[in-house]
Formats: C-alpha cells, sequence, structure tokens
C-alpha cells in the first residue's frame, strides 16, 4: 500500500489516494499538505477507510507525493562512507569529522514541494560543477505533531565539487533546479516494522550498461530517526508536514562524476524504487514553475 498524489484526464486538480494492488481508492482529502495536518491515528483511519471505497481511472498519473507547504529536509554526515566521503573531497575536512561525533546532527533545507521531482521525471546537476553524484536516502515523512506517518525514497543529488570546495557553498551544492527526487508514493510507516535495517541499493546506467552500484543498510546510520526529527522539530514548525531525508551511506569514489544521460535508480527494502534520469542546468526544469 502507499499513500499517492495523481490526476486524472479531464480532473482540474490533483487528488490524494491510496494506492492498493487492483488500483487506486480516493483519500477523503484534498491535499496531502492536509492530510499531513492530522494526526497519525486520523492519517491511519482514513487510509484504511479509503480501502472500501470505488476505484479511480485507470489512466491516473502518480505526481510528487508532497505538496502545499509541505518541505523536504535533508541529514548528512549520518553514514561512517559519509563521513569518509566529505573528508576526501573537502579542503576543511575536520569539521565533517566533528559533525559526525557531536551530539547535534547536520540539517538543511533541501526544497519546497513544487521543486521536487518523482520516479520517471528527470534530476539535474550545476552546470558549473564537475563531479556530481547521487544520494540515495531513506526519507521519512512527518505530520505536524512530529509523529512518522510514513516513509519514501529520495535521491538527495549533490555537486561534492562545489561544496568541497567550502562548506558554506552546501546551500549550493544541494539546493538548485532538479536537485531532490522523491518516490511517487508513500509507505504507511505502519508497514515498515523495522526502518533501521532495511537494505538500500543505488544502480548508474548509461545507454543499458551499468557504470557504479553500490549498497547499504540504513542499520548502519549513527543517529536514529527520532533523534534526527526530535532536533528538526526543536527550531521549526512544520504545519503541513515535513519529508526528512536521513543520509546516505553510498557515494561513489573521487574519479565518478554524473553524466547527461546517466540512468539512476535507487531501490530501498520495503519502500519503493526511484528512477531518474540524469539532465544538465537549470532550463531543463523550466517546467516544475508551471504546474
Amino acid at each position: 500500500m502507499r499513500i499517492v498524489r495523481y490526476l486524472v484526464d479531464g480532473q482540474a486538480d490533483p487528488a490524494v489516494g491510496v494506492e492498493l494492488d487492483d488500483g487506486i481508492r480516493k483519500l477523503d482529502v484534498s491535499t496531502a499538505g492536509v492530510l499531513l495536518s492530522r494526526s497519525l491515528a486520523e492519517i491511519r483511519a482514513l487510509v484504511e477507510n479509503a480501502r472500501e471505497s470505488a476505484r479511480v481511472s485507470t489512466d491516473a498519473v502518480l505526481l510528487s507525493p508532497i505538496d502545499g507547504r509541505t518541505e523536504v529536509w535533508a541529514a548528512g554526515v549520518t553514514y561512517q562512507r559519509s563521513r569518509q566521503a566529505r573528508v576526501e573531497e573537502s579542503a576543511s575536512s575536520d569539521i565533517y569529522e566533528r559533525v559526525y561525533d557531536s551530539q547535534r546532527p547536520e540539517l538543511f533545507f533541501k526544497c519546497a514541494a513544487w521543486r521536487a521531482v518523482t520516479d520517471g521525471e528527470p534530476v539535474g546537476i550545476r552546470r558549473d560543477s564537475i563531479l556530481n553524484v547521487p544520494e540515495p536516502e531513506l526519507a521519512l515523512v512527518a505530520n505536524q505533531y512530529a509523529e512518522v506517518v510514513g516513509y519514501l525514497v529520495c535521491n538527495d543529488m549533490s555537486s561534492r565539487s562545489i561544496e568541497g570546495e567550502n562548506p558554506l557553498y552546501l546551500p549550493q551544492a544541494k539546493t538548485y533546479a532538479g536537485s531532490c527526487a522523491l518516490s511517487s508514493g508513500i509507505r504507511p510507516a505502519w508497514e515498515v516494522p523495522a526502518p533501521n535495517e532495511l537494505e538500500v541499493v543505488l544502480t548508474i546506467e548509461h545507454r543499458g550498461t551499468v557504470r557504479w552500484e553500490g549498497q547499504a543498510s540504513t542499520h548502519q546510520m549513527r543517529r536514529s530517526m527520532p533523534e534526527l526529527t526530535g532536533f528538526l522539530f526543536s527550531g521549526e514548525q512544520f504545519p503541513e508536514g515535513v519529508v526528512l531525508s536521513t543520509g546516505t551511506g553510498i557515494v561513489p569514489e573521487m574519479d565518478f562524476t554524473l553524466q547527461e544521460g546517466d540512468l539512476v535508480t535507487v531501490r530501498i527494502q520495503g519502500v519503493g524504487t526511484l528512477t531518474n534520469a540524469v539532465v544538465v542546468g537549470r532550463d531543463s526544469f523550466s517546467w516544475l514553475t508551471s504546474r
């Protein structure tokens, strides 16, 4: 089961539904943001009630799973491999070693809901960056009460060369057109009994040939998910919920960089699959401003 946003031909506005094996059922809410303004108990009841509703048209197109005032945030240096990669690329490597061991985690704003792309849509790399990688991550979806409602697959696209030049360039290395992809459906939290024991697999192909692949497990995370959400909600309110991507344990070597036309696939056990083709430059994402 997944909670999805979808659009049907002839329908003016997207709707929210529950995707089951035999199709999509409409949820009794107007937007995904409104759904995430409710308590976990209310959301679960709405999802269960939707099982009994009629199936929607089979031509429904799945959209990015968030909308409205929902934001995407991300955590950094939560895995040993991520710590190692930041040290390799940075002229100021000691700050990454310190944040890995510190009490307070690294948290940063990733994108607004309207900027997030989803499965089958392109992801981007900056024209002014020479070293670019995907970062496959488990993302949690929290409601306004900091309750974890479900999980998504996230590709936290990153410019290693820009961040490595100066850590203060992090916003430019992490937040740009096409830098955030989310799987098209939220796997409810009550269907993922052990989110800290999930296999994460990354595959990068070009014209059918695998260029790079790797895997990790969420049990390798140094920080717990309640710890990350606690710090995020300690200083901010999210009236229509928030997506928090929890960091990556998979980073290619320094001699690897993404190319235009690469196909990036992230699979997370029990959560879903996210596949996106790589394009270059902000102009490739002008369509986001009109949807």
